[in-house]
């Protein structure tokens, strides 16, 4: 686990006293404040006892369960009196020490299985159940399901906050107690970005099979805006400010288990098609549940878009130690006046919510209305590159 890591909750067991496990195959889950972590098999064997329970919180280095090295699915060596004497013909050797089975009579031979079944499978049956049974799987735990809502009904039901649920909670309350929050709002006429986005589409699915939306665009905007407003890329360290010639991109991505915030490293040096992409790849491995430590540590930047959820207006919380995190929304046909005529246009309402530490409020401003600016005028990203 990463360093900041010192404990976590065993969620589940996926092999039990008993099982064979391959090499590096996943044997429980840990459950911690940023991610799950998989505990895997250190050789192919069997595992023999578990030494924590689901649910239990275990630390850094604490031994889990015992492992019994060998080939996946290796029978035990066979006892002494089970060796066949090699001295003896081959067709002569028999297992010392164990009688031979008594041959059937007849009538058990030939007498009818009442319920159907023929006498191949019967043999097959009696042949399997001779071998021990495999220890029972333990069943998953489930969180207990809401009651069926009945006319004035009082039920409650109560479950346990997950690590991450909690770690989010600490970390947004420490966000709102450190920084000096402030967010400023704008308007963008979304109109050029979506006829480059209808015209282009077709063309960068079938060549880079990469949808093409709207985040790159955003992302190369806002990585154009933090060139020219530093200070929006920075943090505070101690009595000192850190300012920052690349661009670590955090994309807010909601998952079943809580947000989550994968950094697209150097956004900076790549094109509309390699953020897709990058997006693309972090967040499908979020939902999946696959995301690494790497894959979400440091980060200089946020990007949220509560707009896929259908958000109007929102202000965003800053992902500390960053400086600012600009929130998209959904984008809305409105009347607007342009060159003194009432149109019908696509607006989309963003907001930056920033650090007054790090950022004046001019600062701010301007790092929005450049953003703006790229936005409905694309063109301008390829002047300032």
């Amino acid at each position: 686990m990463a360093e900041s890591i010192s404990e976590g909750t065993l969620k589940s067991w996926l092999k039990q006293p008993g099982d064979s496990v391959e090499a590096d195959e996943e044997v429980a889950t840990i459950e911690t404040d940023k991610i799950d972590v998989s505990v895997n098999a250190p050789a192919a064997g069997r595992i023999t006892e578990h030494l924590a329970n689901e649910e239990d919180t275990v630390s850094v280095g604490q031994d889990l369960f015992r492992f019994e090295p060998g080939a996946a699915g290796e029978a035990p060596a066979p006892k002494s009196e089970e060796v066949k004497d090699s001295s003896e013909p081959k067709d002569q050797q028999v297992e010392k020490g164990t009688p031979p089975p008594p041959a059937p009579s007849p009538e058990q031979v030939r007498k009818p299985d009442p319920a159907g079944v023929q006498e191949g499978t019967a043999k097959k049956e009696v042949k399997e159940t001779s071998k021990p049974a495999p220890a029972p799987k333990k069943e998953a735990k489930e969180q207990p399901a809401p009651a069926p809502r009945v006319p004035g009904s009082r039920n409650e039901t109560r479950v346990k906050m997950s690590r991450m649920r909690l770690r989010i909670a600490e970390r947004l309350k420490e966000s709102q107690n450190a920084a000096a929050s402030l967010t400023t709002f704008n308007e963008i006429d979304m109109s050029s970005v979506m006829e480059m986005r209808k015209k282009y589409k077709d063309e960068v699915l079938k060549e880079h099979d990469v949808k093409l939306g709207f985040m790159s665009a955003f992302a190369k905007a806002s990585c154009l805006a933090l060139k020219e407003i530093p200070a929006a890329n920075a943090s505070i360290e101690g009595d000192e400010i850190v300012y920052r010639d690349y661009v670590d991109l955090s994309v807010a991505v909601a998952t079943p288990k809580g947000l989550v915030t994968p950094v697209v490293r150097n956004a900076e040096s790549m094109s509309f098609v390699d953020i897709e992409k990058e997006i693309a790849a972090l967040g499908k491995k979020a939902r999946d549940g696959k995301l690494t430590l790497e894959d979400m540590s440091g980060g200089s930047f946020t990007i949220s878009n509560g707009g896929v959820f259908g958000s109007l207006y929102g202000t965003p919380i800053i992902n500390l130690p960053q400086a600012a995190v600009l929130g998209m929304h959904a984008i809305k046909e409105r009347p607007v006046v342009v060159n003194g005529q009432i149109v019908i246009r696509p607006i989309m309402v963003v907001a930056l919510t920033y650090d007054h530490r790090l950022l004046d409020g001019r600062e701010a401003v301007t790092f929005l209305v450049k953003i703006r600016d790229y936005l409905e005028d694309p063109r301008k990203m390829l002047l300032a590159a």
